[in-house]
């Protein structure tokens, strides 16, 4: 009977576990062994290696994180670690493996797709940083949850007059900061894509301030440009006018919690299913994304290589929605 290996590599992200159930029962479904491997790349060389069968994967289609957990690998990034890896493997006769994370995890998908081992990325990471897909696994529940806190902290924002920078993740993306901004009604929104100045922020501040708008929320990605000292500059710049009262939230981790929404869901189960169609076909070095509503796939190489284009029209029509 063939094999099939399923693990999940880098930050962990809601709905992770409901692509591991779609692999998982499709795989089964078409007659395939499934081993469930923990610890993503470190637990590959470390043989944390678990057969799992239809109740493994019961009861987590809800549940935020992943079962089989993920770590960092030093080892597997030299050759011989992936060349350890791939003897793994063969002993435990997985010849095609499904790899759920983000563009670290897709590229040693891509190493040992290079080594013969049959691959398949499924892009799970709450950044929503790669460019192949419309949206990555995890994005939306990351959205919804940033946006309650925002929620949150307006109510107490208005009761006081008070400013509220909300710091989000995105180091090098700012989608999270864009979509939660805009459905926040946040006053500014400062991504890594666009440079924007403390002045300007200021000086839309003053406008709000102005028409009689004591309280703001502003949304900051942490990989914003333009603003060098980050949260703490802005706060201190701000401050600075009418000793405006400023506080800063920093998410942190609590974004990558929480039971996944359900497009998450719905998209986990779709992306997860497809990967295994693909390796029924033979396919090998493909990541299953989405565009346009429609689930399709790429070469894994071809789509690491595809720069992300951050959305500016959105971007500017959530400028002109908070004057």
């Amino acid at each position: 009977m063939k094999a099939i290996g399923v693990l999940t590599s880098g930050g962990d992200a809601p709905g992770m576990n409901a692509a591991i159930r779609a692999v998982v029962r499709s795989a089964i479904y078409y007659g395939y062994k499934v081993y469930g491997i923990e610890k993503g790349y470190k637990g590959l060389l470390d043989e944390e290696i678990v057969e799992m069968d239809l109740s493994s994967v019961g009861d987590i289609i809800q549940r935020g994180g992943t079962i089989l957990k993920s770590s960092r690998s030093e080892e597997f990034k030299t050759e011989q670690g992936r060349e350890k890896a791939v003897e793994i493997l063969e002993k435990y006769g997985i010849e095609n493996l499904v790899v759920i994370g983000g563009d670290g995890s897709f590229h040693g998908a891509n190493l040992l797709s290079k080594l013969g081992v049959s691959t398949i990325g499924i892009p799970g990471t709450i950044d929503n940083d790669l460019a192949y897909t419309d949206y990555t696994i995890g994005f939306d529940t990351a959205v919804n949850t940033i946006l309650d806190a925002i929620s949150k902290i307006r109510d107490t924002s208005s009761s006081h007059d008070r400013v509220n920078i909300v710091e989000v993740m995105g180091r090098n993306c700012g989608d999270l900061a864009l979509y939660a901004g805009l459905a926040g009604g946040a006053e500014s929104i400062v991504v890594p894509e666009i440079e924007i100045k403390t002045e300007e922020i200021v000086k839309r501040f003053r406008t709000t301030q102005k028409r009689g708008k004591k309280h703001s929320i502003i949304v900051l990605a942490e990989g914003a440009t333009g603003i060098k000292g980050g949260a703490r500059e802005l706060k201190d710049a701000l401050a600075e006018e009418d000793n405006a009262d400023v506080r800063i939230t920093v998410l942190g981790h609590v974004q990558r919690g929480g039971a996944p929404s359900s497009a998450d869901r719905v998209l986990a189960s779709k992306l997860g299913n497809k990967a295994v169609e693909l390796i029924i076909e033979g396919k090998s070095a493909r990541a299953v994304g989405v565009k346009d509503n429609k689930v399709i796939e790429m070469d894994i190489e071809e789509a690491l290589s595809l720069k992300k284009e951050f959305d500016e029209e959105i971007y500017e029509m959530a400028k002109v929605l908070s004057i």
